[in-house]
């Protein structure tokens, strides 16, 4: 459920391009969520942090966001289950009103080769990464057709786009999600709802991080601007769509140094 614990109130002159706005972004308790969840904070809007098994991760972003100034809430919800995502979202319209924001970031990986790649394995992938975001994105549009007003933004991976080996799943899963982002576009469009996706590179997160030092300096071989991005890169494409993309929608933005341009 939600926790207010981190609330900061909205103030009369509480300023910001996103003001009064609620945004939820999804596995928001560390790298590109939390990076997302803060920049939305420091233009205004109200986040609601999801994440689903880092409680205490969760509250320290949500700490950090009130202590800046800034106001959020941490909302406890693993999106791959139908019935917990659209009481999420049932809750924080009650609570705060609607919801103006839904970024779709959470997400899993379950790497393997595809000849080894186990039904488990791949069905945990997609039932986060991609039935996630439709969960969330089915029960948020409703309240935003209300409103008339919306922004979705779905986080896939430039391996929706390329491809990649050991990762079939993920693959699969962002480039579902690249195409359910044109289709919701279309769909709600109508409505002042508009619905994009970003596509990361190769970012610097703790999964990244990880990589053997050779598979790190094989991949900057392949980026452009020869060095890995910075979750804050992604935060900025997010902000931008979410704040200034009006007139933008079925769109897919790759964040990744020029990697797959």
């Amino acid at each position: 459920g939600i926790s207010g614990e981190y609330l900061g109130r909205f103030k009369a002159n509480h300023g910001g391009i996103m003001a009064e706005k609620t945004a939820i972004v999804t596995g928001a308790s560390r790298g590109i969520g939390c990076a997302i969840a803060k920049k939305l904070a420091s233009m205004g809007a109200l986040v609601i942090v999801n994440y689903n098994g880092s409680k205490e991760a969760a509250e320290t972003v949500a700490g950090e966001i009130c202590k800046e100034g800034g106001s959020a809430v941490t909302y406890g919800c693993d999106v791959s289950d139908e019935a917990a995502a659209t009481a999420m979202i049932a809750a924080i319209t009650k609570d705060y009103g609607g919801i103006d924001i839904l970024v779709n970031n959470a997400g899993i990986t379950r790497d393997n080769l595809m000849l080894r790649m186990t039904d488990a394995e791949f069905d945990a992938v997609l039932a986060t990464n991609l039935k996630g975001a439709f969960h969330t994105m089915r029960a948020a549009a409703k309240t935003m057709l209300k409103k008339r007003y919306g922004r979705i933004i779905n986080i896939a991976s430039v391996s929706g786009i390329t491809g990649n080996a050991g990762q079939a799943n993920y693959a699969a899963a962002k480039a579902g999600m690249i195409g359910m982002t044109k289709s919701a576009a279309r769909e709600l469009a109508g409505r002042g709802i508009t619905v994009n996706a970003v596509a990361p590179g190769f970012i610097e997160t703790d999964m990244t991080r990880k990589l053997p030092e050779e598979i790190r300096e094989g991949a900057c071989k392949q980026i452009p601007l020869g060095r890995f991005g910075q979750p804050e890169d992604v935060a900025k494409a997010v902000a931008f769509l979410a704040a200034e993309g009006s007139y933008l929608t079925g769109q897919v933005l790759a964040v990744d140094g020029g990697m797959v341009m």
